[in-house]
């Protein structure tokens, strides 16, 4: 499974932006897609994963409420649309996919892209 994710950017505090994330491949069983970031000297976070078959999705409590990811149809795309960005917001965003149990849990991801810079001024 490859990955190619497209988005990021620079935004003002307040501002939208919204990544995207394309899987390629073979798609399996319990296949899950997310987003996690990384600021400089911070480890990788989850942001928020969605599963293919139920649907069911799960965000970061810091995110809640302003960051929603959907799934483009039947594609293998994910989106996660990022309202009322924050400074703090600010990091690599890394898209990631895998056969998922629990969407939070980082290592259970087996793919990952590259990763999108995401940089929010105040």
């Amino acid at each position: 499974v490859q990955l190619e994710e497209s988005g990021g950017g620079l935004v003002q505090a307040g501002g939208s932006l919204r990544l995207s994330c394309t899987a390629s491949g073979r798609i399996f069983g319990n296949f899950a897609m997310g987003w996690f970031r990384q600021s400089a000297g911070r480890e990788r976070e989850f942001v928020a994963a969605i599963k293919f078959g139920s649907g069911g999705a799960a965000h970061a409590d810091s995110v809640q409420g302003r960051f929603t990811i959907s799934r483009d149809g039947d594609k293998n795309t994910v989106n996660l649309q990022m309202n009322d960005l924050k400074p703090e917001d600010t990091a690599v965003y890394y898209c990631a996919a895998g056969s998922i149990k629990f969407l939070r849990v980082k290592n259970q991801y087996d793919y990952w892209g590259r990763g999108t810079q995401v940089t929010v001024s105040s």
